[in-house]
């Protein structure tokens, strides 16, 4: 399942995150090249476009289907974020053409200095037919699911789909990306490694977005919680919250955190955002505040094994036509 934004769905199920699933394509360091490096300055100069799979002007980005080097790819471009430590040399060092002006208003064309003008690129390649569903824009359904639902329609679902996890692992192992990590509990029962999300720039923190992957490998998502899990995530919940504080200065009282259900990859994993910002997947049909996932397995151990929830699935999610099958919708 996705989020709209920026988020590394890699080959899940598909929600609506085509915004989101900036999230987690593979770093430059992954592909063989150094992060911060520009020697690949011309890699997409072949880039041949094909169509627009989806776009949003609220979230300033675009999604191109086209071929890179005769594969088919993905190409993902944002708008970055203005930060306030810029402001005084946009203004001073811009330029500007009047377009309209009445009375005490004006409008101009402002052209920043290049290195302010930036647009996050993200390269999907190669990208296969799941990459290019899960851009597209698409209708969603809302779908209910019982606990029963669950035994018998989304895990053997899941199961029989085999989403690859392995890019998790590799974080977990440090053989990718352990340069972003800026917190590890070690711990392979409560622990977990805490590393920006793909959506997030990490040049203010007015869209901070972090992401908490657990150590245990057999918890799929909320479903999977009992009352067990309890001091696993009470400790996600604590040492989340201090390192966002001592690193980034944001209080618990700025904090969004939670769970999706359906999740975008079948691990278990916790976002942290800075409240305010309306991430991909915020909303109440498919996140779980973790203050209250804790609060209702302390109230009932069994909670998410028998409680009906609520999530969106996408128009060519699989997941979907089972539940269709079986007359669930």
């Amino acid at each position: 399942m996705a989020d709209t934004a920026t988020k590394r769905e890699h080959d899940g199920v598909g929600t609506d995150e085509s915004t989101q699933e900036v999230k987690r394509a593979k770093s430059d360091s992954e592909n063989g090249g150094e992060v911060g490096e520009e020697t690949e300055i011309s890699v997409l100069s072949g880039f041949q476009t094909s169509g627009v799979l989806s776009d949003s002007a609220r979230e300033k980005n675009i999604f191109i289907r086209g071929k890179l080097a005769d594969q088919d790819a993905v190409v993902i471009l944002e708008k970055t974020p203005i930060r306030e430590d810029t402001l005084a040399e946009i203004f001073s060092g811009s330029r500007l053409k009047l377009e309209m002006r009445n009375d005490i208003y004006s409008t101009y064309r402002l052209q920043p200095p290049p290195h302010l003008n930036e647009l996050k690129t993200t390269v999907v390649c190669p990208a296969t037919e799941k990459h290019v569903k899960k851009y597209q824009r698409q209708e969603s359904f809302l779908v209910e699911e019982t606990g029963e639902d669950y035994e018998s329609i989304t895990l053997p679902y899941i199961q029989k789909q085999s989403f690859s996890v392995q890019w998790v692992h590799n974080i977990l192992e440090k053989k990718a990306e352990a340069e972003r990590i800026v917190f590890e509990d070690p711990d392979q029962e409560v622990g977990f490694v805490l590393l920006p999300d793909f959506k997030w720039d990490q040049k203010q923190v007015d869209d901070l977005y972090l992401i908490a992957i657990v150590h245990q490998r057999n918890i799929k998502s909320l479903r999977d919680l009992t009352s067990e899990h309890l001091p696993l995530l009470q400790n996600i919940f604590q040492k989340g919250k201090e390192t966002i504080l001592q690193r980034f200065n944001l209080p618990a009282s700025k904090l969004r955190v939670y769970l999706h259900y359906q999740p975008s990859y079948y691990h278990l994993h916790v976002h942290f955002t800075k409240l305010g910002y309306e991430a991909p997947g915020c909303g109440v049909e498919r996140a779980h505040l973790l203050a209250d996932v804790i609060q209702n397995l302390q109230a009932d151990p069994q909670y998410y094994k028998t409680r009906t929830l609520y999530f969106p699935l996408r128009a060519d999610d699989g997941l979907l036509d089972e539940f269709k099958e079986a007359g669930r919708l």
